[in-house]
């Protein structure tokens, strides 16, 4: 799909005469007339991380997705164009402030992260969910129905549970510091695996031996 739009961006539909390499330049041609005139509404760049490549994407508000590797990048695009805007650019540089505050938590030198963040993906009670999950200290941790009950909802320990799972900036908006009563790890949109990694590089965790 991407080069038939790359190849209709040079020589129109139906020629036969454009390259990739042709595309490719008209591609970045455009990117830096957008970014130039401010046309975008989301940026968006790949992301380095312990668990592959993750996909980040801002608006003018702040971070507003943050994809675990298995969301390809074409559902990642797909989602922002439907949920918010199609008008986004790939943006490398736009995303060095979430590129550097995420390797430096991943190296165990940032405990809490100072980016601004851009609720529009957030359903009300996700978003009371959610600000009191962003609230957890690093190495703490609070149980779906403290979550629920901080939020306003004391018997909504399962809709809280579905608002975690649907969280769209996860690590930032730390859901993984969210378990069960009996101190189970429960569920984790990323998988248990990384949950349970990322617990135990806040120290939350002690480190299977």
């Amino acid at each position: 799909m991407t080069d038939a739009i790359e190849r209709t961006l040079i020589v129109g539909p139906g020629s036969p005469n454009g390259t990739r390499a042709d595309a490719a330049a008209a591609a970045r041609r455009l990117g830096e007339r957008i970014a130039a005139e401010g046309l975008a509404d989301i940026d968006y760049a790949p992301v380095d991380s312990p668990f592959g490549t993750l996909y980040a994407a801002t608006t003018r508000r702040g971070l507003v997705r943050l994809a675990f590797p298995e969301e390809s990048l074409d559902e990642f695009l797909q989602r922002l164009a439907h949920r918010l805007s199609p008008r986004i650019l790939a943006a490398p540089a736009a995303l060095d402030p979430v590129k550097r505050e995420l390797e430096e938590y991943f190296a165990g030198s940032r405990r809490r992260f100072d980016l601004p963040l851009d609720w529009s993906l957030i359903t009300p009670f996700a978003k009371r969910v959610l600000r009191k999950t962003a609230a957890i200290p690093y190495g703490g941790h609070l149980s779906y129905a403290e979550v629920a009950t901080e939020a306003g909802s004391p018997r909504g320990a399962r809709a809280a549970g579905n608002a975690l799972g649907s969280n769209p900036i996860p690590i930032v908006i730390p859901c993984h510091r969210v378990l069960h009563s009996g101190g189970g790890l429960g569920g984790y949109g990323g998988g248990l695996e990384r949950k349970r990694y990322l617990l135990e590089l806040e120290g939350a965790l002690t480190p299977r031996m």
